[in-house]
C-alpha cells in the first residue's frame, strides 16, 4: 500500500484542525497540518507540509452550509498534495452518548444518531456535522469515520457518571459522560512507552488547553474525569467556568432576567480566565500582564486544577503519576509548578530545571508521584481510529 492518504478533521467551536497522512505499511503517518480559524475574517488557512509554513486567505463564510469553504480548503490542499490519493476522511465528534462505544464508519443511520445528540452538545456536535456534509458533498463516495471524544469514558463505573437527580433523568441520559477521550486515549498510549512503571498505576492526566480537563485513569481505563454532562464542567477555562454551583444558573435565570440564549452565551464565551480577568482567555497574555484581575484569573485555574487532581486522587485511591499535556499543560512551566507546590502534601515534587526546559519527566527522583510531560495528538489518535475502521471493512488496498 503506497502513496495514500487520509483526512482528520477536528472540529472545534471556532476552528478546524485538519491532519493529512500518509498510509503505508506501518500506519498513518503525518505529512502535513492546516487549521481554519472561523475567528478570522475572512477565514485563513494556516497549512504546514514538513518544514513550510503558508497562510492562504479563504472567500468562503462559515455558515450552515461549509461545502463553498471546505471546497476552497481542498482546492488549496490540492496544490500541495495529491488529494485523488484520499481514500478516507476522519473527524473528531465531541458526543457518542450511550450510543457508540468506539470509531465508526458514517453512514446515514449513524449519522442521524449523532445528530440526535446535539443538545448534549449544542456547541460542538453541529460544527461536526457541517462538516461531515461538506466533505460529503464534495466527494460523495469518500469513506468516512467518526470518532467520539466520550466513548473513552464509558469504563468509569456508574456511581462516578450518575448525578444525584431523579433516576429518571439519569435514564435519560442526563448522567456524567467525560469529554477530550481522544487526547487521553493517545496520552495514555505514549505514557506505556516513556513510563511502563506507571503506566498500569494510577495517573491523573490534565489536559490544559484553551478547553481544559483532568482525567484519573487506572489500568490505562478511564475512572473519573472533571467534565461531566458537558464541556461546561470541571476546571476554569479560556471562556468557560468550568464548576458552577447551579443556583447562579437559576439566579441568572429568575432575578436577572436573562433568556437560555443569554446565559449559554455568557457560559460558553463570557466566563473563566476571560471573565476573571476582563482581559484575555489566553494564560500567555495574563502571565505576561500583571494586573491584578489578570494575577486572580491565573490563581483561580491553578487552584481549581489542584485541587480537581486532589479529587481525583481519591477516586483513584492514591496517586502514582502525573501528566500534563495540550497547550498550557506542555508549554507553560509555571503553570506547572505552581499546581505541583499545591500538591507537596501529596509527595509531589519537580526539578526545576528539567520543568523549566518542558523535559518528558519533570519531577524529582525522591518525589513520591512521577510527573511527566506528554504531547497530546488528537489528529494521530483519529487518524489510528479511521484506519482501524478502514481494515474493518477491508477497505484497505494492498
Amino acid at each position: 500500500m503506497t502513496d495514500k492518504l487520509l483526512l482528520t478533521f477536528n472540529a472545534g467551536s471556532s476552528t478546524v484542525k485538519i491532519g493529512i497522512f500518509r498510509l503505508d505499511g506501518h500506519g498513518a503517518a503525518r505529512v502535513g497540518k492546516a487549521v481554519v480559524d472561523f475567528a478570522d475574517q475572512p477565514p485563513v488557512l494556516h497549512l504546514k507540509e514538513g518544514p513550510e509554513q503558508f497562510e492562504l486567505p479563504l472567500k468562503g463564510e462559515a455558515g450552515d452550509d461549509l461545502a463553498e469553504l471546505i471546497g476552497e480548503v481542498f482546492r488549496e490542499l490540492g496544490k500541495h498534495f495529491d488529494l485523488e490519493a484520499v481514500m478516507a476522511a476522519g473527524h473528531r465528534i465531541v458526543h457518542g452518548g450511550d450510543i457508540f462505544d468506539g470509531p465508526v464508519e458514517l453512514e446515514a443511520e449513524t449519522l442521524e444518531s449523532i445528530r440526535k445528540l446535539t443538545e448534549l452538545a449544542p456547541l460542538h456536535q453541529p460544527q461536526a456535522l457541517r462538516l461531515i456534509r461538506a466533505v460529503r458533498h464534495l466527494r460523495p463516495s469518500l469513506f468516512q469515520t467518526g470518532s467520539f471524544d466520550t466513548t473513552f469514558h464509558a469504563s468509569q463505573p456508574d456511581l462516578v457518571r450518575r448525578l444525584a437527580i431523579p433516576r429518571a433523568y439519569h435514564d435519560r441520559g442526563i448522567k456524567r459522560y467525560g469529554f477530550h477521550g481522544l487526547s487521553y486515549r493517545h496520552v495514555k498510549g505514549a505514557l506505556v512507552k516513556k513510563a511502563p512503571d506507571i503506566a498500569d498505576g494510577k495517573v491523573v492526566i490534565a489536559h490544559l488547553g484553551s478547553g481544559a480537563s483532568l482525567c484519573a485513569i487506572e489500568n490505562g481505563a478511564s475512572r473519573d474525569s472533571s467534565m461531566g454532562f458537558s464541556t461546561l464542567d470541571g476546571v476554569p477555562m479560556a471562556t468557560r467556568p468550568g464548576w458552577l454551583d447551579p443556583g447562579v444558573l437559576l439566579h441568572f435565570l429568575g432575578p436577572l432576567g436573562k433568556s437560555v440564549r443569554e446565559v449559554e452565551e455568557i457560559l460558553y464565551h463570557h466566563c473563566g480566565l476571560l471573565g476573571v480577568s476582563g482581559v484575555s482567555g489566553d494564560i500567555r497574555e495574563l502571565i505576561n500582564d500583571g494586573g491584578r484581575e489578570a494575577r486572580e484569573a491565573v490563581d483561580l485555574f491553578i487552584f481549581r486544577i489542584a485541587g480537581e487532581i486532589c479529587r481525583l486522587a481519591s477516586t483513584l485511591g492514591g496517586l502514582d503519576g502525573l501528566v500534563f499535556t495540550a497547550g498550557i499543560g506542555e508549554n507553560q512551566p509555571i503553570i506547572r509548578e505552581r499546581v505541583a507546590d499545591r500538591l507537596l502534601w501529596l509527595g509531589v515534587e519537580l526539578d526545576a530545571a528539567a520543568n523549566g526546559r518542558n523535559a518528558s519527566k519533570i519531577s524529582t527522583p525522591t518525589s513520591h508521584v512521577a510527573v511527566h510531560v506528554i504531547p497530546t495528538d488528537e489528529e494521530q489518535m483519529i487518524a489510528d481510529e479511521c484506519l482501524s475502521v478502514l481494515k474493518a471493512n477491508d477497505r484497505v488496498p494492498a
